[in-house]
């Protein structure tokens, strides 16, 4: 009698798939890849170049809203620009008022000129100042080093010096005297002066300078704008620029720049004594192009 032979285990337990089987899963995955491309590839594409183009949006906006509040918050008649790629300017930290005459009623003994702690220190434009009191509650209080700039009249007088001082003190006088005592060194204003205000400036911040830099208008071969807009800091310099200089360490405040374009006028409507600083920005990344323009008023008033 023969021993009757056991299968083996896939034979009794299990079975391949059928060529039905096979061609139907074939047909699903067609059915949902079909899917995928025609429905929701879209969506996403959508989505991604909809996110890229409110990133590059942002990224200009953010540069422009930056060069905005410098230029407004500069020394007036600082801006000096030698070519629509780039423009200088000086910050000023903080500024006020300042005392312009004697305490009449307050100042012990009366009529004194030497400031005291029973003398206030005001300045009087026949003389070189060194020092006086500020009747403003500063934003920033000054530190030693900083500038103190007085009547910047004529673009480049700040550049030069002729209307700023180092600050070689700062102190808090009597409440009926002002808010801080500043000695500066020794340096004159304009006799016919007589608006009362005065900018400092930092001394780690003298002047800024926005340079956009390789943005010639034309994309590399991945889509990209090739240029860079810089802000960079720099001391005072009395030669007017008549190019954008170097970048060197300046810090960055764009990339993927395309174009951009400045453009000031000194004195926008002749009798305001106010500027006008017009501005565009053109980001490209991928292909995706965010152009935006802005246009800042410039108050030139010292």
């Amino acid at each position: 009698m023969l021993a009757r032979r056991s299968l083996p285990f896939i034979a009794r337990g299990q079975h391949g798939f059928t060529l039905v089987e096979l061609i139907v899963v074939i047909v699903i995955t067609g059915i949902i890849a079909a899917t995928i491309v025609v429905f929701v590839r879209p969506a996403l594409d959508a989505y991604t170049d909809t996110r890229g183009r409110a990133d590059l949006s942002d990224q200009a906006d953010t540069a422009l809203r930056r060069i905005v509040r410098d230029v407004r918050q500069a020394i007036p008649n600082s801006i000096r620009m030698p070519n629509a790629q780039c423009f200088e300017l000086v910050p000023a930290a903080s500024g006020g008022r300042y005392r312009q005459g004697p305490d009449t009623t307050n100042d012990s003994p009366a009529g004194c000129t030497s400031p005291s702690a029973t003398c206030a220190a005001y300045i009087d434009p026949t003389r070189a100042v060194t020092t006086f009191d500020t009747l403003t509650a500063l934003v920033k209080t000054p530190a030693v080093g900083d500038w103190v700039v007085i009547n910047n009249q004529n673009g480049n007088d700040v550049y030069e010096g002729n209307n700023r001082s180092a600050i070689t003190a700062v102190a808090t006088p009597a409440s009926s005297q002002g808010k801080h005592r500043l000695t500066v060194n020794s340096f004159s204003i304009s006799p016919g002066y007589g608006s009362g205000r005065f900018q400092v400036v930092a001394n780690n911040e003298q002047a800024v300078f926005y340079i956009c830099s390789g943005a010639d208008g034309t994309l590399d071969a991945q889509g990209n704008g090739k240029g860079t807009l810089y802000r960079l800091k720099r001391n005072f310099t009395a030669a007017y620029p008549t190019s954008c200089p170097a970048v060197g360490s300046a810090d960055v405040m764009a990339t993927r720049v395309r174009s951009c374009t400045f453009i000031y006028d000194p004195n926008q409507g002749a009798t305001q004594q106010s500027g006008f600083l017009w501005m565009n920005l053109e980001l490209a990344r991928n292909g995706e192009t965010a152009s935006l323009a802005v246009g800042a008023h410039v108050m030139n008033v010292p």
